[in-house]
């Protein structure tokens, strides 16, 4: 338990959890114990099923019945965006999360809850209950930029944020995107290809092949950002366009609810109705970071 005694602390190899729910303290404490246990399962089972779950979604890809249950979120959160290169690796931090919750809430009467895995969250909430949620970028966490306010009448379940300086590479230049959808895991999948998607070819940007910076990384050959310099306004823009219009396509098809994307001190929203807030007025419960 982390010093207020309110959320647990849960960490294991790269996986580094936060957990707060709410409600009666037996039902909280029995919701603690169910998440630890689970937890203590779930990095070697994704070990074990590395190799799946680094194939491209649409190239021979692993059949989710022959995976954890992890897996088999993280395959679902891609597949819909199987005509781009992605792999389930896209989805990891968001599924971890979301399994995490499932385990968290199973048979328990919670209030609300949250797991947030990295700045990757998933949310339960009961009528009448809500979040708020900072949305920091690399640069800002002490002072969030931006909040979101979820409430359970809301389709979003799941906050994921990516980008360059998260702790996964990246193919594009945002600083950070975080994205508001159903499930961690979808939300995850869709960060970081519109991160990827925000992207322009200037001088500024220096780019190395994956596999030479990690020669485990399911990115292999494709080249990743590994510094940008300062862009002009024009190229800022035209870059945070081509991210904008990925957003969109996946708003149109219901994959995410909306998108908020930063670049070097600019930002756009795409859909989130008023969700999301251009200032943190209060403080958040959580806190959403570029977590890749």
């Amino acid at each position: 338990m982390l010093p207020d005694g309110r959320r647990l602390h849960l960490q294991h190899g790269p996986i580094d959890l936060v957990v707060e729910a709410g409600g009666q303290r037996r039902e909280v404490a029995a919701a603690y114990a169910q998440a630890e246990a689970r937890f203590r399962r779930i990095l070697g089972e994704l070990v074990g099923e590395l190799a799946a779950l680094r194939k491209p979604c649409g190239r021979g890809d692993a059949d989710p019945r022959d995976l954890s249950p992890t897996g088999r979120r993280m395959v679902r959160a891609v597949r819909p965006h199987a005509g781009a290169f992605v792999t389930p690796m896209a989805a990891v931090a968001g599924a971890v999360a979301d399994e995490i919750l499932a385990a968290l809430r199973k048979g328990r009467r919670l209030e609300r809850a949250y797991v947030n895995n990295g700045g990757d969250i998933a949310l339960y909430l009961q009528p009448g209950a809500r979040y708020t949620v900072g949305l920091a970028t690399p640069t800002e966490a002490i002072r969030p930029p931006a909040s979101c306010t979820i409430s359970h009448d809301m389709p979003v379940r799941g906050i994921a944020t990516s980008g360059r300086q998260g702790r996964s590479f990246s193919r594009g230049i945002a600083d950070a995107v975080t994205v508001l959808a159903r499930d961690g895991a979808t939300a995850d999948a869709a960060a970081t290809l519109i991160a990827n998607a925000v992207d322009i070819a200037d001088p500024a940007i220096r780019r190395e092949a994956a596999e030479s910076l990690d020669p485990d990384s399911d990115l292999g050959k494709l080249t990743v950002t590994i510094a940008v310099g300062p862009l002009a306004a024009g190229a800022v823009a035209a870059a945070l366009d081509a991210g904008v219009a990925a957003a969109r396509r996946m708003l149109d098809r219901g994959l995410i609810y909306g998108a908020v994307l930063l670049l070097q001190g600019r930002y756009r929203v795409v859909g989130a109705g008023s969700a999301i807030s251009p200032a943190a007025l209060e403080r958040p419960e959580a806190l959403a970071g570029a977590a890749g």
